[in-house]
This record gives structure tokens, C-alpha cells and sequence, in this order.
């Protein structure tokens, strides 16, 4: 990719705050820690480490929030990782809970920030899964015990089908959960407010920077068009756009794209017929819907993974079939936006964040599996931690998790991945 690239033409590209400019790097740079990429994960980092005295750089390739953190679904859900129970003969009763605990604590990360930094990002709170089919409902009940179990401080409340009506004007549901501690937000709003919180505790940003490569050893020393940093510890947080810059860890992720469009701005009555409560939802099915309304009353839909490595040639007429199956009555109803971006899927869906064995200064964190609105900032705080010395543990417990590498290589990982999420929707038919 060139560097500089604008902003997809998202809804939120479209509807977000002002956003500055960052010149490129020019020149040598020296600094404690250099932060590869201008996501969530590379804001959140650089925020943390900035708030524990570092000396940070952070570049990144084109604009602050360019890939998936300034474009995905705007979904703020509890949870990290799926199927967390596969973990338990590694990790142990406690470590399993420990994750389950960081889940929970990943939303209030994102909740402390925007409030404590007044950031303008459309946060509003309120979100319901939904039921597919009865087992799916059945498995609500048992995820409402277990946040229980946890002291989970949030309302949760279980919907019977025949009240789903109060959360959503369509009949393809069979019951869902709500959780009024997750919720949903402009997510490029808030990037754009974490850039601008990290340069106010000292952060040296940089866009338009693309690394070309990086010199490892006791130093790094990370190089771009125009410039270079040397830093004692690097962090890579490039996610899906790891782009080969390290191949040990783009073995271990596969880029999948997903796809989001965006109405017209609806009437208030339709919107209120669409979401009465105005809660961000979530199917249960592999290829997941997941759809929600903006301050404006736009609906964005959103899903449709694809794990061939091709986009859609028509995002708009991929889509809008799949809404319309939701909700009929929008036939009628313009669609304003398509785009789609890459999410990182690990092979077994936990967030990879660790260490280089070989490099043990350079960190990464990837591997989102389409939980990375708050897994990354749990990702910021647990790279804070451990770069700093902060014996806690929680770092550990992520990056002792083996992550297998995709067999194949970079043009066989995605035809294979396609096949085995074939049989799981294949399994969904059962």
C-alpha cells in the first residue's frame, strides 16, 4: 500500500469530528518505546505507556483510525476471545476466570477513557443478543449466570419471544439478552479523541509514515520513507495490515474482510420501529449480522465475513438482501454508504498478544477475531503493564497461549480458513 491513504468512504469518514493532520516523519527520532500503527491498539498503547513516563513514537502508515478501528461496526461488547473453556487445561479454573474478568473490564476501559477525556463519540449504552434459535437462547441463560458469577454490576436481562417486539421490529428472532453494560459508538470519533489524548501526554504521532523495516537487537531502529526511530522496546499493533512486515506474526493471523452499509437517516418512527430502545444487536450465527442506529438514525448493517481474500464488487448489493431478510420494511429505504475493511482472525479466536521469543523487545498485540472495538484497549493496558514491569500476571496469561501458524502461506491460509467456516455454518443447519 502507498502511503497516505484517504479515509474509506464510511459513514463515519463522512461523519466525523475534525480530524488534524500529523506530518509524516522526517529525520532520526529516539524515544523509549515506538508504537507500528495508528489503531486502537497503537493509540491505546501509546496512551498508557505515556501515562506510566515513557517516551513514545507512533507511526503510522496512513491516518490516525484508517483500518478497522475507525471503520468496524461501532459494537461495544463484553467479552474477549470465543470459547474461552478451551484455554482451561492450559490455563487453569483461575486463569480461565481471569480472562473472563478482562472481558469485562476491556468495556470499562473504553468507558473510563471517553469520560474521563469528555471524548465526542456518540456512546450510548444498551445492547442485546439475539437468538437465532432456541439453543441459542438456552445459551443466554447460561452466559447470564456465569456474568452473575462474576459480579458483573450491569443490568442483564433475558427477552422471551414473544417480547422480542420491545427490542426489535423483526420476526426471524427467537429471544435474546440484554446487557446494558455494553453498547455501541462512532468508533472513528474515537480514535481521532485517543490521538489527540495521546499528544497532550507527550506522544510524537505520525502519519503517512509507512515502516519499510525494521533493524531488531538491543535497539531497534524502525525505518520509514523519510526517517527512522530508535527505541528500546517496538510494538507492533498493525493487526490485519501487518502487511509482511513481520512474518513470524502475519503467519499466525488471517486478514478476513467484513462489510458494513448505512441508510439513509430514517424517520424517528421508523427508527423507533426498527430498535425501539435504540440498542446495538448481535445474531448467533457464524457469519454473523450485527446492525445498529447512529445519531443521525441511520441504520448500519453490518457482517457477511469473508475469509476468500476477494471484496465484494458490489458491497450495496451484497448487503441489502441480508438486511431486507432482518427487515422487509426497508425495501424502499436508500442506502447512503458501503465499505467493508480486514479483521484479524486467530486460529483459535483468542487476541494475541505476547512477546517475540527471539526479539523479547517487540511486543505485538492482533488477532481480534471481530472483538477488537474493546479487546484492544485491554491490549493498551496489558502491554503497559508488562513494558513497564508491572508484575500482574494478565500479560502473561495471554502470551503463554500458543497460536498456531496457518498452514499454506499467505495465498493458501484463506482458502483453507473458507472451508472450515463452511462446516461450521454447515453444523448451524443441524
Amino acid at each position: 500500500m502507498t502511503a497516505g491513504a484517504p479515509h474509506t468512504a464510511s459513514y463515519y469518514a463522512a461523519s466525523s469530528v475534525p480530524q488534524p493532520e500529523y506530518a509524516p516523519l522526517a529525520g532520526e527520532q529516539v524515544c523509549d518505546v515506538c508504537v507500528v500503527g495508528g489503531g486502537f491498539s497503537g493509540l491505546n498503547t501509546a496512551i498508557e505507556l505515556a501515562e506510566r513516563g515513557f517516551s513514545v513514537v507512533l507511526l503510522e502508515a496512513h491516518r490516525i483510525g484508517w483500518g478497522a478501528s475507525g471503520r468496524n461496526g461501532g459494537q461495544l461488547i463484553r467479552g474477549v476471545g470465543h470459547g474461552l473453556e478451551q484455554f482451561r487445561s492450559l490455563l487453569g479454573d483461575n486463569g480461565v476466570r481471569e480472562l473472563k474478568l478482562m472481558g469485562l473490564e476491556a468495556v470499562e476501559i473504553v468507558r473510563q477513557r471517553v469520560e474521563q477525556h469528555a471524548i465526542d463519540c456518540d456512546l450510548t449504552w444498551g445492547y442485546c443478543d439475539l437468538a437465532n434459535k432456541p439453543r441459542d437462547y438456552q445459551g443466554f441463560i447460561e452466559d447470564a449466570e456465569e456474568l452473575q458469577s462474576l459480579g458483573y454490576r450491569h443490568e442483564l436481562r433475558l427477552v422471551e419471544p414473544g417480547q422480542m417486539a420491545s427490542v426489535i421490529g423483526s420476526d426471524r428472532y427467537v429471544g435474546g439478552m440484554i446487557d446494558m453494560g455494553s453498547g455501541h459508538l462512532h468508533p472513528l470519533n474515537l480514535a481521532i479523541g485517543e490521538a489527540r489524548v495521546a499528544e497532550q501526554l507527550g506522544v510524537r504521532l505520525y502519519e503517512q509514515s509507512p515502516v519499510t523495516r525494521i533493524d531488531y537487537g538491543p535497539q531497534v531502529r524502525v525505518h520509514t520513507p523519510q526517517g527512522s526511530v530508535r527505541a528500546t522496546t517496538l510494538v507492533l499493533g498493525c493487526n490485519a495490515y501487518l502487511n509482511g512486515l513481520n512474518p513470524q506474526l502475519g503467519g499466525k493471523i488471517l486478514p478476513a474482510g467484513s462489510y458494513i452499509i448505512a441508510t439513509e437517516p430514517l424517520s424517528e418512527a421508523q427508527a423507533r420501529q426498527l430498535l425501539p430502545q435504540n440498542m446495538a444487536v448481535c445474531d448467533q450465527r457464524v457469519t454473523v449480522d450485527y446492525f445498529r442506529l447512529s445519531a443521525d438514525r441511520r441504520l448500519l448493517f453490518g457482517g457477511a465475513c469473508h475469509y476468500s481474500g476477494r471484496d465484494p464488487q458490489d458491497i450495496a448489493g451484497y448487503m441489502r438482501p441480508k438486511m431486507l431478510k432482518v427487515f422487509p420494511q426497508l425495501a424502499d429505504v436508500r442506502i447512503d454508504y458501503q465499505w467493508g475493511g480486514m479483521i484479524g482472525i486467530g486460529a483459535n479466536r483468542l487476541p494475541q498478544i505476547g512477546r517475540l521469543r527471539e526479539q523479547p523487545n517487540v511486543y505485538y498485540a492482533q488477532a481480534y477475531s471481530g472483538h477488537g472495538l474493546n479487546a484492544t484497549h485491554l491490549a493498551g493496558r496489558l502491554l503497559g503493564e508488562a513494558i513497564s514491569g508491572e508484575q500482574s500476571g494478565r500479560f502473561d496469561l495471554f502470551a503463554q497461549v500458543p497460536h498456531i501458524t496457518f498452514p499454506g502461506g499467505q495465498h493458501l491460509r484463506s482458502p483453507l480458513l473458507a472451508l472450515g467456516m463452511l462446516w461450521h455454518r454447515l453444523k448451524e443447519l443441524v
